[in-house]
């Protein structure tokens, strides 16, 4: 079975422009997740696994590598259990394969992988050491405050934002606050905030009603 695999890092966004000739595959999974999480701890490559397990994949397809993931040791290591499996990923925009046709290694793919994922690596060390100077540089011109002091989020508005209403939903799912951290890419301590309210908007819901 062909299988369709997209990602994207925030819920907000939108899969569309990975989903070229999207009725060609069996099936479509989609995570919405940062690309940090290793690919088998996402939702979607969860589903995935549980399907080579079955022995019902023989291709995968990916917009483009990255969509793996952010590091290069998780994505060389997702790759070789891939291969393992004999079970050939495509990724699509960048026009390779890891498995030729009869399951050998494609050795030009493999050197385009590494080259690829150690330059994007670079790339986002890059911008992160970037973002880093341009605070440091706004902080001397006494152009960078943060939030203002005093000012304060109500808990609604707090709630409300796309990222924390998808981690309530699966806080109230039983999902671990772990594993919603990892997911949401929020951090531990957001996540204890909406689990909090969310429990306190449940108790005053059930007392109205």
């Amino acid at each position: 079975m062909k299988v369709l695999y997209t990602r994207v890092s925030t819920i907000e966004q939108k899969t569309d422009r990975q989903r070229v000739n999207e009725k060609e595959y069996k099936l479509v999974i989609e995570d919405k997740c940062s690309g940090a999480i290793p690919f088998f701890e996402r939702e979607g490559g969860k589903k995935i696994l549980n399907l080579i397990n079955k022995g019902a994949i023989t291709d995968l397809h990916v917009w483009q590598i990255d969509r793996l993931g952010r590091d290069l040791r998780d994505i060389i290591n997702t790759i070789h259990f891939f291969t393992e499996k004999k079970i050939i990923i495509h990724f699509v925009s960048q026009g390779l394969k890891t498995l030729n046709q009869d399951f050998s290694e494609n050795p030009i793919a493999t050197m385009m992988i590494s080259i690829l994922g150690v330059v994007g690596q670079m790339e986002r060390n890059q911008i992160k050491e970037r973002q880093k100077e341009g605070i440091a540089i706004a902080k001397m011109k006494n152009l960078y405050h943060g939030r203002k002091v005093g000012s304060v989020e109500d808990n609604l508005t707090f709630l409300s934002k796309p990222k924390n209403q998808e981690a309530l939903r699966l806080l109230k799912k039983g999902e671990k606050a772990v594993s919603v951290a990892k997911f949401t890419g929020l951090d531990k301590n957001t996540i204890t905030k909406i689990k909090k309210l969310g429990l306190v908007q449940n108790e005053v819901t059930v007392a109205s009603s």
